[in-house]
């Protein structure tokens, strides 16, 4: 048995452990199972998707954490959590993006408090807490299609060369950002996500200093969506598939980025060291068998590319 919050192994009882409960408050104790069936939550998601003040795709609820009575609470606003209940059409959604966020944890990128909650039909939600809040405020956050004067529908009309050139425009401290930005992007490529649009980068302002948001809605698309030819959500050199070890480390790292030799060479060491554990992660996760072949097929595949097989 697993801790739905940490995947670490747990003998107790429930589906938590002390170290997941902890991370969500000090004081909470346990957490009751949301009481809703998927359907419910999905019925949920619909009647107050116009209420949100976070929208996309993927259906949603905004949540609050009830410490002393154990328990999340769905509400309109004021929320700290963002839930994700199971999707009618892509498969273990909530799953794919617990693991998905982890895997990116372990290379250094910056994620919220994550996790899987029990519904009351005994399927998984996803939940995330929000890093936009803090204290009683609202912390300053605009994606980069708000900053490129793009739209919703506008969202893949867009290149990573643009990407770099928002850091560059409005970063406090671009050369940090760029790094930053490359590791999402490997990440991205090595997790199958093709998704990263626009409006899933995003920058922060705090202690006065602009920066890349933490990272979010990191998942493994191409296993949602098996026939996909692209590999990005935005190209690359003028291309969303087919990339190389070149496309990444030479053009993108070097050419377009700056980054040194050396500072190139101990990104490539961070992720093999990386990367070497990541099949035991995927295989401890709560994806099904099926789900888990897929990823790990996908992950060796990039790996070999990636490292210029």
């Amino acid at each position: 048995m697993r801790c739905l919050i940490t995947n670490e192994p747990w003998e107790g009882p429930g589906p938590y452990s002390p170290a997941g409960l902890h991370l969500l408050a000090p004081r909470l104790q346990s957490l009751a199972p949301l009481p809703y069936t998927r359907s419910q939550l999905l019925e949920e998601a619909a009647a107050r998707a116009g209420k949100m003040s976070i929208q996309g795709m993927q259906p949603k609820v905004s949540t609050r954490l009830r410490v002393t009575e154990g328990r999340m609470e769905i509400v309109d606003s004021g929320g700290r959590y963002i839930v994700k209940p199971p999707h009618l059409i892509y498969a273990e959604l909530p799953e794919n993006e617990a693991l998905t966020m982890s895997l990116a944890a372990t290379l250094g990128i910056e994620v919220p408090v994550h996790g899987l909650l029990q519904n009351g039909d005994q399927t998984h939600s996803y939940f995330v807490r929000r890093f936009d809040r803090a204290g009683w405020g609202r912390l300053p956050v605009e994606d980069f299609a708000q900053l490129s004067g793009a739209s919703r529908e506008t969202k893949y009309d867009s290149s990573t060369e643009r990407l770099i050139e928002i850091i560059g425009q409005f970063c406090t401290f671009p050369v940090l950002e760029r790094m930053k930005l490359l590791d999402r992007l490997l990440c991205a490529f090595l997790t199958g996500n093709e998704d990263m649009h626009l409006k899933n980068w995003s920058l922060i302002t705090r202690d006065d200093k602009v920066q890349l948001s933490p990272a979010y809605d990191l998942l493994n698309s191409t296993m949602g969506n098996p026939h996909s030819r692209e590999e990005l959500a935005l190209p690359l050199r003028g291309k969303k598939s087919n990339l190389r070890a070149d496309d990444f480390w030479r053009y993108l790292a070097d050419e377009r980025l700056g980054l040194t030799a050396a500072l190139i060479e101990q990104t490539r060491a961070r992720f093999a060291a990386a990367c070497a554990g990541w099949p035991a992660r995927i295989e401890a996760s709560f994806l099904s068998v099926e789900m888990k072949t897929r990823y790990l097929a996908l992950l060796a595949e990039r790996r070999e590319r990636l490292e210029g097989g």
